[in-house]
């Protein structure tokens, strides 16, 4: 329970019961929950949706959820995404990057990047979601954050700390073998709920298939990425993948439902 809870302070503003001072080993086991805390998002989502969709267009339902989406967070995973961008575009050295990284100022890339992933997650959920009577909608925004919060997990097993200190550095050293596998059977375990409300198993067959490979992949990719770029992860690394995971399944839900 305890390191549940630490997932919930990590990734959400959700009130929850301060741990007090923890251990490096503490803070790394939470990483096993990451899934979880996603379901609890997506459930969120999915009840707003129902509410909302008895009282606005389909559209304007999309916005307030994308607007929930950050709201749940406070923003945090947008601000790294927008920092991590910034770091991108500067041609300075890794010291540097990690600097823009810390200062907290929103650049040029940073804006650019913010904008773009809160346009494309509304384009996509509206392209996903034109005909909501079928329950794709409940599906697949409650496996949306599932899944995205997943590949958080790998990406910290394979990658390295850029800083000595802070939670990503004991986020990363602690999140071993055990605790990959822990988040990903949980996330099977969650993924067949979802899937059974967005139309079927065939979709549990997708997801594990296609959409949590390639996530997986990324997540790897990414670690690398930020090894060669700023040294490592950071915290702000992390809200990319997590924003970057989002719109990556989001695209794979509508190429599947364009093939079939």
């Amino acid at each position: 329970m305890k390191q549940i809870i630490l997932a919930f302070q990590f990734l959400t503003v959700f009130p929850v019961q301060d741990q007090g001072v923890l251990s490096g080993e503490e803070v790394g086991r939470a990483a096993a929950w990451f899934p979880l805390v996603g379901l609890i998002e997506g459930l969120i989502l999915g009840i707003s949706a129902k509410g909302l969709l008895s009282l606005f267009p389909v559209e304007v339902v999309n916005a307030l959820l994308v607007l929930l989406i950050a709201l749940m967070n406070g923003g945090l995973h947008l601000d790294g995404l927008a920092d991590t961008a910034d770091a991108v575009a500067s041609r300075a050295g890794r010291e540097r990057k990690l600097a823009i990284m810390k200062e907290g100022s929103v650049g040029p890339a940073g804006v650019i990047a913010i904008v773009i992933t809160l346009l494309l997650k509304y384009a996509l959920l509206n392209a996903l979601f034109r005909d909501v009577s079928q329950g794709a909608h409940a599906g697949a925004i409650l496996a949306m954050p599932v899944l995205s919060r997943w590949a958080m997990v790998p990406a910290a097993f394979y990658g390295e700390p850029a800083r000595q200190d802070g939670l990503g550095k004991m986020v990363i050293d602690h999140t071993g073998k055990g605790q990959l596998i822990t988040a990903t059977a949980a996330a099977f375990v969650l993924l067949g709920a979802a899937a059974a409300l967005q139309g079927g198993m065939h979709l549990m067959a997708f997801y594990a298939m296609f959409v949590m490979p390639l996530l997986y992949a990324f997540s790897f990719g990414a670690a690398r990425f930020c090894r060669k770029a700023f040294g490592g992860l950071t915290g702000d690394t992390f809200g990319a993948v997590n924003e970057i995971s989002a719109l990556v399944f989001l695209l794979m839900v509508l190429i599947n439902n364009a093939a079939v």
